[in-house]
């Protein structure tokens, strides 16, 4: 009985050890776990924090980038109904078929005749009107969002030195850069001046459409000629009183001086289109 009892004592006293030399060795692992960390979790735990200093900054970023789309779209919508007198069309109209209906292939023969009906109404308004199309042509080989200046609106002049009425777009060019016209037309002016705007020529396009192509320098056009979307009329001028040789590019319509840059988005990238409304409305200061 005694050896039996000796035994069980050691046996539980070796049970005792074991258990709690794990818990021991348990306890100070998670305690080693609190205090230190492998260079591994060390990275880990830095980039969670880059991870979250990021996340804020592209939320920040991501509202900022939605209120660019929403103006944007404002802004293309009023170009659009500036341009082609009617409302903008709904995108979203007829595009979602009923709960549990694919979308058929009658409906789809449906949207293409709306779809052709829609090209020729315009075929035929082209058809009865030949200048009835905005002056959607760039006035300048090569032109790059880089090259815009001030448009239209309240602009420092640098010669009078205040703020005052800015009714046009400065393209910033070599001198004796070639300018384009912007659509096809008849040559309504020529303005041969070394004052104001400069060797002037003015172009009316049909429809109530008028551009104009302000500080010249050689003038290749003659009042009453007809010209072709693209020839060349002139090239870019220069005069000491101005900061660096530039095209003054102006449309009218109805006699109301319009964005010229409102024209150019069927002329470049939609990227460099944003960017070219972007430098035109930020630019404050005009360059003639």
């Amino acid at each position: 009985m005694k050896k039996d009892s000796l035994i069980y004592r050691i046996l539980m006293w070796i049970f005792r050890y074991v258990a709690l030399s794990v818990s021991a060795a348990v306890l100070f692992y998670i305690l080693f776990s609190l205090v230190f960390s492998t260079p591994e979790e060390k990275r880990l735990q830095k980039e969670n924090r880059l991870y979250e200093e990021r996340y804020n900054a592209m939320v920040e970023k991501t509202a900022l980038i939605e209120d660019v789309i929403a103006n944007l779209q404002v802004k293309d919508n009023d170009i659009y109904r500036c341009l082609f007198k009617a409302d903008v069309p709904s995108a979203d109209d007829g595009a979602h078929p009923e709960k549990g209906d694919a979308v058929s292939s009658a409906r789809l023969m449906e949207k293409a005749r709306g779809i052709d009906a829609a090209f020729e109404e315009v075929f035929a308004l082209a058809a009865r009107s030949k200048d009835s199309i905005p002056p959607l042509s760039l006035p300048l080989h090569d032109y790059s969002y880089v090259q815009t200046g001030a448009s239209v609106g309240l602009k420092y002049n640098p010669v009078y030195k205040l703020s005052v009425q800015h009714n046009g777009l400065d393209m910033i060019a070599p001198e004796g850069s070639d300018v384009l016209a912007a659509a096809r037309g008849t040559v309504t002016s020529v303005n041969m001046s070394r004052k104001g705007f400069g060797n002037t020529v003015e172009i009316n396009h049909g429809n109530g459409y008028v551009t104009r192509y302000c500080l010249l320098g050689d003038v290749l056009v003659e009042q009453g000629s007809r010209v072709k979307q693209g020839q060349r009329i002139g090239t870019v001028g220069t005069s000491p009183s101005l900061p660096s040789p530039h095209l003054h590019f102006e449309v009218l319509h109805d006699g109301r001086f319009c964005n010229p840059v409102n024209y150019f988005f069927a002329s470049v990238t939609p990227e460099e289109y944003a960017r070219m409304l972007f430098l035109s409305g930020r630019t404050e200061q005009s360059m003639d």
